[in-house]
């Protein structure tokens, strides 16, 4: 699998220890050394890592960012079955 990755872009800029990885398949958004979502090009349900997609309220951050929407929208695609909790680490 090719993957190139780079440093996330938030608001204000570059941002320290958050990072894109695109591959083939789609993108992950990583914070420091976890996979936190991913997001299929395949129009597939949005991955979240069960044990660190809600870690901090910095990963918070940046995830929501990540994915365009608030923490609570999260949650209620987690509950609706939209968005699958797994594995990603």
């Amino acid at each position: 699998m090719n993957c190139k990755v780079e440093q996330f872009e938030g608001r204000n800029g570059t941002v320290k220890n958050q990072f894109l990885v695109r591959t083939s398949e789609g993108v992950y958004f990583q914070s420091y050394n976890s996979m936190i979502a991913f997001k299929p090009f395949s129009g597939g349900k949005i991955q979240l890592d069960r044990a660190t997609w809600d870690y901090s309220v910095t990963t918070g951050r940046y995830r929501n960012q990540f994915l365009n929407e608030t923490k609570k929208e999260t949650e209620a695609k987690i509950k609706s079955g939209e968005y699958i909790l797994t594995d990603l680490n």
